[in-house]
């Protein structure tokens, strides 16, 4: 089988198992691209307690985060960890929009998808992974969002070297699928899953994983 055909039958594999998981969370394009940065180092679930927190202050609106202070934003998202950083770099987000999109999230989701990604990461604060979540769940288009549980199931399954880059995994599967963003969205979120629940850091599980009869290395 090639590699490309595992790519796809992994992909299938884990959503029998597990089925549509429903992410990225978020009622609008600026929720998830708050969320991208909220959860940077912290779960989900300390991200959307912030982002929670800014709904119920009525603030998920670039024009009045733009307006508070650091330190104001900095308190509202205290749950999700690292908030003074993550504050910074809510921020930097808003200047970097308002500087080359006049503030509108549609506007900046219209300009190509790699041009967009290699702006983006010019943003202090911004790495690879948050650029391709906003890029991806923001705003809908079809970039693969590589994480640790990526890199530790591809590599446990032989699909990967050790050594292996962000960017050179993330080719593997935008080489090995539809570009839909709705199946890039579906496959993240599948091996998160995976890599939590069997694909653990320190041991793995893997009598009764869903991969358990993919050709693999441990």
């Amino acid at each position: 089988m090639t590699i490309s055909k595992r790519i796809y039958s992994i992909y299938r594999l884990l959503y029998k198992k597990y089925g549509p998981q429903g992410w990225w969370p978020g009622d609008s394009p600026l929720e998830c691209v708050l969320g991208a940065i909220l959860t940077q180092n912290t779960s989900w679930q300390n991200a959307a307690k912030a982002i929670n927190n800014l709904k119920k202050s009525d603030l998920v609106s670039i024009d009045k985060l733009n307006l508070l202070t650091t330190n104001e934003l900095a308190q509202l998202v205290r749950s999700s960890g690292y908030f003074n950083q993550k504050a910074v770099k809510i921020k930097n987000f808003l200047t970097f929009l308002y500087e080359n999109y006049e503030g509108k999230l549609e506007k900046m989701f219209d300009e190509d998808m790699y041009l967009l990604r290699d702006k983006l990461l010019s943003i202090k604060g911004i790495g690879p992974e948050t650029a391709d979540c906003i890029i991806l769940y923001g705003g809908n288009k079809p970039i693969f969002v590589i994480d640790t549980y990526t890199y530790r199931v591809l590599s446990r399954h032989g699909l990967v070297p050790e050594q292996t880059s962000y960017n050179e995994m993330q080719e593997l599967f935008m080489d090995s699928l539809n570009l839909d963003p709705g199946i890039f969205n579906e496959y993240h979120a599948l091996l998160v899953k995976v890599g939590k629940e069997r694909c653990k850091k320190q041991k793995p599980i893997c009598a009764g994983c869903p991969l358990e009869d993919d050709p693999h290395t441990v």
